[in-house]
């Protein structure tokens, strides 16, 4: 019973730290070119950009404030929402405890920037024509999937559960 909860820890806590990696190491690449041209604007492709700015706020730069208790206090919540997931990773199985891993895998990276540099820093620029969506980056991607596996297995998982007791 101990080595199945011990080998279930390890590889729920290396799958959290390879998208914290990942994460990481993306942002890592792009400070840096920022740092050697003094900016990032790279066309990648005509649907892509990659183009560095920095979020004070959270999702998609929502809640952007200058005053440091107001961003100290998010970054508070933000910590509080991210051991309730971790918690909720382990008393889950399956895909759900998959997609709750990719939005703390997420939510740490973006979590490590709001500490280590008083704001996330958001690169990838997806646009089509003039529309362009809001810039984010990978953790971003992560959290994102995660959520929306989430949305998926509560409407047609659980859904089809409770049909059962209907």
């Amino acid at each position: 019973m101990f080595k199945v909860n011990l080998k279930k820890i390890f590889f729920n806590s290396a799958l959290i730290l390879a998208i914290f990696f990942v994460d990481r190491i993306s942002k890592i690449y792009i400070i840096k070119i920022s740092v050697l041209e003094n900016k990032v604007d790279i066309y990648l492709t005509e649907y892509l950009n990659f183009y560095l700015i920095w979020n004070k706020g959270i999702a998609f730069g929502l809640f952007s404030f200058n005053e440091s208790f107001i961003y100290n206090s998010i970054t508070g919540i933000i910590i509080i929402i991210s051991i309730i997931i971790l918690i909720m990773t382990y008393k889950n199985n399956g895909f759900k405890k998959i997609s709750l891993i990719f939005v703390l895998g997420g939510a740490l990276g973006n979590l490590f920037d709001r500490i280590y540099y008083s704001a996330v820093p958001d690169f990838i620029d997806l646009h089509f024509n003039d529309f362009h969506w809001f810039v984010f980056n990978v953790a971003d991607i992560f959290i994102t999937l995660g959520i929306i596996c989430l949305i998926f297995d509560e409407i047609f998982v659980n859904n089809k559960k409770n049909e059962k007791f209907i």
